[in-house]
C-alpha cells in the first residue's frame, strides 16, 4: 500500500517512503530521463506542488532526501525552458524566472531536515538545489558547477546568496565567477560535503544519515530550522537574480547562448 506522500503521481517526480521505528524518511526523485533530469516549468511545478503538500501534513516525515533517477542528479535548466526565456519580453522573464526559482527553492521552507543525495553530475540550477538543502552528500566522481555565466546568464535559482552562504565570499564568489567544476571530494574538502562517495553508495549514505537524523527531537529540529535561514535575505536576492537573468535573455550574447548549444560548439559572446 502507497503511504500518504505516494498516493499523487508525478510526471518529473518519484516519491519513495521509509518507515522507520522513529517515523517516516521520504525520498524525492527528480526524473526526467530524456534530459539528463534537467528542469521544466512541469518539474517545478511538481516539486512547489509536493512541497506544499508535505507541509499541510498534521503527521510530517522526520527526514526529507533529495536525489536523482537516471545516474545523475540534475543537468540544470531544460534547453526547451531556457529558449522560451529568450523569446520573452524582460518583464515576462523576470515574473517567470522568480516564480521558477520558487518551485524549486520551496525546499528550503520544510520544516524537517533535508538531505540532497547528489548522485551524480549537478550544473547550474541543479547545483544550487543541492545548496538549498540543509546537508549534501556528493558523488567522488560527480561533475559540479555554476555554469551561468557560461551561458551569458547572471547567476540564478538563489545561487549568487547561497553559494557565499555556505562557503564564503571568497570561494562561493570564485565558483560563480569562474563556472569552474569540481568534485565530491573537493566538495568535502571545502565543508560544503558532508561526505564524498562513490555514486552507487550515495543514496545508501544519505538514508544512514537520514535514519540518524530521525532519532532527534522533531520539535527541537523544526525550531532549529526556522532560526538558521532567513527567507527574506534569500528572497531579496532571488529579485535582483530575476531581474539580472531577464536582462541576459533577450540580450544577443543569450541568442548565441542558445545556438551554440543547438551546434554543439562553444559559444562565442560579443557583450550585446
Amino acid at each position: 500500500m502507497k503511504s500518504r506522500f505516494e498516493s499523487k503521481e508525478y510526471e518529473f517526480l518519484e516519491i519513495e517512503s521509509r518507515e522507520t521505528e522513529d517515523g517516516t524518511i521520504l525520498s524525492i526523485f527528480l526524473n526526467n530521463p530524456s534530459s539528463r533530469n534537467s528542469m521544466t516549468w512541469k518539474m517545478g511545478e511538481e516539486f512547489a506542488d509536493l512541497i506544499h503538500s508535505i507541509r499541510k501534513q498534521k503527521k510530517l516525515p522526520r527526514v526529507v532526501i533529495v536525489s536523482g533517477r537516471n545516474d545523475v542528479f540534475c543537468a540544470g535548466g531544460d534547453l526547451n525552458l531556457l529558449r522560451s526565456f529568450s523569446e520573452k519580453s524582460f518583464s515576462q522573464n523576470r515574473r517567470d524566472m522568480r516564480k521558477f526559482y520558487g518551485f524549486f527553492l520551496s525546499v528550503r521552507k520544510l520544516p524537517v531536515p533535508v538531505i540532497a543525495a547528489v548522485n551524480g553530475h549537478a550544473i547550474g540550477a541543479g547545483l544550487s538545489l543541492t545548496f538549498g538543502c540543509d546537508l549534501r552528500i556528493y558523488a567522488s566522481e560527480g561533475k559540479y558547477s555554476f555554469n551561468f555565466v557560461r551561458l551569458g546568464i547572471h547567476p540564478g535559482m538563489g545561487s549568487s546568496f547561497l553559494a557565499p552562504e555556505l562557503l564564503g565570499k571568497s570561494l562561493g564568489g570564485r565558483l560563480l565567477i569562474t563556472g569552474e567544476t569540481f568534485d565530491g571530494n573537493k566538495a568535502k574538502d571545502w565543508g560544503l560535503a558532508l561526505d564524498s562517495v562513490a555514486k552507487h553508495s550515495v543514496y545508501e549514505r544519505a538514508m544512514e544519515l537520514a535514519i540518524s537524523l530521525s532519532k532527534a527531537s522533531p520539535l527541537a529540529l523544526q525550531e532549529l530550522k526556522t532560526n538558521l535561514y532567513s527567507w527574506k535575505q534569500l528572497d531579496s536576492a532571488l529579485k535582483k537574480e530575476a531581474e539580472s537573468q531577464a536582462r541576459n535573455f533577450i540580450s544577443d550574447d543569450f541568442k548565441e547562448t542558445i545556438q551554440s548549444i543547438i551546434e554543439k560548439r562553444d559559444p562565442k559572446f560579443k557583450g550585446k
